[in-house]
């Protein structure tokens, strides 16, 4: 089974994890650390990088972080997330 450093959506129909196509405005995606949810509000590049800034839901307005986006042949992730959404159909 592959690695789940690649967002972590489970395909029900493959049986493994796979990863995102892409990161995207109001997406939620869970902190594996503590379990807690972020949403992304903005998504920018900076020369060859891009970059997701992440507001904790139910947070203060300290609670904002930039994470840079792990980029692939197979897909986008966030180092240290894993998608929190069934689907990308929303």
């Amino acid at each position: 089974m592959r690695s789940q450093a690649f967002g972590d959506v489970f395909d029900r129909k493959e049986g493994k994890f796979v990863a995102v196509a892409s990161i995207q405005l109001g997406q939620l995606w869970k902190l594996k650390e503590t379990g807690e949810t972020w949403l992304v509000t903005k998504i920018y590049s900076e020369a060859f990088s891009s970059y997701a800034m992440l507001r904790k839901v139910g947070g203060g307005e300290a609670d904002v972080r930039r994470v840079k986006v792990d980029k692939s042949s197979e897909g986008a992730s966030l180092p240290g997330y894993s998608f929190a959404q069934e689907s990308e159909d929303f």
